[in-house]
């Protein structure tokens, strides 16, 4: 920090003037929340006379770079608001890849001297059926392209016991959380760690009638 701020500071974090060192300005830049832009985010560090600054933690830095990121929650294709779905007939669940909803996405951030690289990808999408049950699919799941046979899909599916009839607004709603597997490298390290992101949408199932 240009100029050192005077023995009596706030800014010297407590240390009086009698101790020997030097107040540093470590600062990361950040994505804000809405994704309007970027911030910077600065915070006053003490280093005694002798010590080495704090080194730049490579893990810090994979996180700076992951909130350069936008990461969604899983484009859903199917099952459709709009759709007509029926008690006993295999739903076919996947789901739209585009960058931000499914990946793979890769960017860098820098602090210091250290610069990391990280790709984000969808690695696993959980559904939440509604009815209590739940299906994990490890990949984005197979577009239904017609059938004369009433198919299970071969990746991804669903079959309703009960209809909507008695859920809210007479529609179960159907949740779609992704895992999102990041993997970093920089700074001479190298790692992995998760982020979770959802989304959802409301489907009716009916029952079919047999008429006598």
């Amino acid at each position: 920090m240009e100029p050192q701020p005077p023995a009596d500071s706030e800014y010297r974090l407590g240390h009086g003037a009698d101790e020997k060192g030097a107040i540093f300005i470590r600062a990361c830049e950040l994505t804000r929340d809405d994704g309007t832009g970027t911030m910077t985010d600065e915070q006053l560090v003490w280093v005694a006379d002798g010590e080495e600054p704090p080194a730049v933690d490579p893990e810090a830095v994979a996180a700076i770079a992951v909130s350069k990121m936008k990461l969604l929650g899983p484009d859903i294709a199917s099952p459709r608001t709009a759709g007509r779905y029926t008690v006993g007939v295999p739903m076919w669940l996947w789901v739209d890849q585009t960058p931000t909803s499914y990946g793979p996405q890769t960017t860098s951030a820098t602090a210091g001297a250290v610069t990391v690289t990280a790709t984000a990808r969808v690695s696993s999408i959980s559904w939440s059926m509604g009815d209590g049950s739940t299906v994990t699919c490890n990949g984005p799941g197979t577009p239904y392209k017609g059938s004369s046979e009433m198919a299970e899909s071969p990746t991804c599916g669903h079959i309703y016991e009960t209809s909507s009839a008695a859920a809210q607004s007479g529609k179960y709603t159907v949740t779609a959380t992704s895992t999102w597997t990041v993997d970093w490298q920089g700074g001479g390290e190298a790692g992995q760690f998760t982020e979770v992101r959802e989304s959802d949408v409301q489907v009716a199932i009916g029952e079919l009638q047999v008429v006598r």
